[in-house]
């Protein structure tokens, strides 16, 4: 083992040939590998390309077409309805999420994650910050202002190693609970957002509601699929396969009339000015002011409060999957916490509108293929920087029948599977069970704080856990973070159409 140690990676790589299962293959090279954090790695000193790195590159590459979309055209209805001189709408909502799929994508998919930092996972998008995007402009925030603060309470964070120290008094029985949370509500909301799409197609002839049939079909389908892939323990095809499958029956079906072809090659306005200089232009905000940064302060606050549990569920998500000896390639929450960081400012900074965050839809397909991060980063970023020119792509992966079934499939299915796999015990089971029924009543986040403060302190889960943390880990640390994330969503107004509680601005 020490000899191992001492040799390089090269030195350790053998072919695959040479053992029996390609799985085999994939856990030595995992094993091996000896990735140089803030320094230069290179193909075939460090790592090498596998064909199983297409698969979280396309399904990534796909999440984050349906993401960013779905943020830009959340922000455009925001701040249209927030500001009487603007009027922003599809085609805007497309050209920043052009802008953020090329320069963020080279920057910081190919260079950072790729090259650089491969402990780094990519800086990919907030999902959960998204419903809030409405809320957040009628607030009075600025999209730069917000990244701004974002940034630089990410680096914060990151620089006194706060991430790493969240996750690691997150109990197995808290970190279960919350992924089969998440994993259960958003594989719902997709279910029901696929029926939407299939009843509300309509076409000259064809009478209204009389086509639902199409997404039960598509389900249906992708189900046995899934379900197949689990069985010969080929699940990290599961997004490529199975959009492609419901891309397929919907046309097979019908559908096709819905599916419209408007975005048209060729590259977005890449001049920070343009988006940002003048209130006639891009975002027709003009550059942020001190009311700006005022009213995006709580926001920020909840953004990066809500990284440590995404980030979390993500590097559960490699320890489930990879063998034993593989620390080294495990993704590092804080150096990935200061790629996002600095991918939030720069990306919004040259034109962007992104809220970012550990990118799911990559991580967990990569670490169900057994892959580790940079082949994979770098493929990706180059599939994205090739689809943002292209522009039509686009349009297909933004299409109701792969887009939703790529985030059930990739996403939320995994997060379910893998949060049940965590509670082992009736301990487990039982601060599992307090963190879903804290999540329901009021969100994953506030769950999160408040049954870590439990857990860590023997009043729910394992009792001995508590005996051999100090005070800090046990009560000033969750406490503080419950304070910061019930004093943010107080201020935001997050418990007010639940409970009625108005928002502190």
């Amino acid at each position: 083992m020490q000899d191992q140690d001492n040799k390089s990676y090269q030195e350790l790589h053998r072919p695959s040939s040479e053992f029996e299962s390609r799985s085999d293959y994939l856990d030595h090279e995992l094993k091996i590998m000896k990735p140089r954090r803030w320094a230069l790695n290179l193909p075939g000193r460090d790592f090498r390309f596998e064909w199983e790195d297409l698969v979280p590159a396309i399904a990534g590459t796909i999440g984050i077409i349906a993401m960013y979309s779905a943020v830009m055209m959340s922000w455009a209805d925001g701040l249209t309805q927030a500001w009487d001189h603007v009027n922003l709408g599809k085609d805007f909502a497309i050209e920043v999420a052009r802008v953020e799929m090329l320069i963020p994508a080279l920057l910081f998919c190919i260079l950072a994650s790729g090259f650089i930092n491969p402990r780094a996972n990519l800086a990919g998008n907030h999902g959960p910050m998204i419903p809030l995007i409405g809320v957040i402009a009628l607030a009075g925030a600025h999209p730069l202002a917000l990244a701004i603060l974002l940034g630089v309470f990410g680096l914060l964070l990151s620089y006194f190693k706060g991430g790493s120290r969240l996750v690691n008094l997150t109990g197995e029985g808290v970190a279960g609970g919350l992924l089969v949370f998440l994993g259960f509500t958003g594989a719902m909301s997709q279910i029901g957002l696929i029926q939407t799409w299939a009843t509300g197609l309509q076409a000259d002839g064809i009478e209204a509601g009389s086509m639902g049939y199409i997404g039960l079909v598509v389900l249906a389908i992708n189900i046995v699929l899934y379900a197949f892939l689990a069985r010969i323990n080929k699940r990290w095809l599961a997004i490529p396969a199975c959009a492609i499958t419901g891309l397929l029956v919907a046309l097979a079906l019908g559908a096709g009339f819905d599916l419209k072809f408007e975005t048209e090659m060729g590259l977005p306005n890449l001049n920070p000015v343009y988006w940002w200089g003048s209130t006639e232009q891009g975002w027709q905000l003009g550059l942020p002011n001190m009311a700006h940064f005022i009213a995006s302060l709580p926001f920020a606050i909840l953004a990066v409060a809500m990284w440590s549990p995404d980030f979390l569920g993500h590097r559960i998500f490699q320890e489930l999957n990879y063998p034993r000896g593989t620390d080294k390639v495990l993704m590092d929450v804080d150096d990935t916490m200061t790629t996002c960081s600095l991918r939030q400012i720069v990306g919004t900074a040259v034109g962007g509108g992104n809220i970012t965050s550990s990118w799911g839809t990559y991580m967990i397909p990569a670490a169900i293929a057994k892959r580790p991060i940079p082949a994979g980063a770098i493929v990706l970023g180059s599939l994205c920087i090739v689809i943002a020119i292209l522009g039509f792509p686009m349009d297909v992966a933004v299409w109701p029948p792969v887009m939703r079934i790529a985030l059930l499939v990739g996403v939320f299915l995994p997060l379910l599977e893998a949060g049940m796999q965590m509670v082992k015990n009736t301990k487990d089971s039982q601060a599992a069970g307090i963190c879903i029924f804290a999540s329901a009543v009021a969100n994953p986040v506030l769950a999160w704080a408040l049954t870590m403060l439990l857990d860590n302190n023997g009043l729910i889960g394992d009792k001995e856990r508590a005996k051999t943390l100090s005070i800090y880990d046990r009560v000033i640390i969750p406490a503080s973070v419950l304070v910061v994330c019930l004093i943010a969503m107080l201020a935001v107004g997050m418990l007010e159409g639940q409970y009625g509680i108005p928002s502190l601005l």
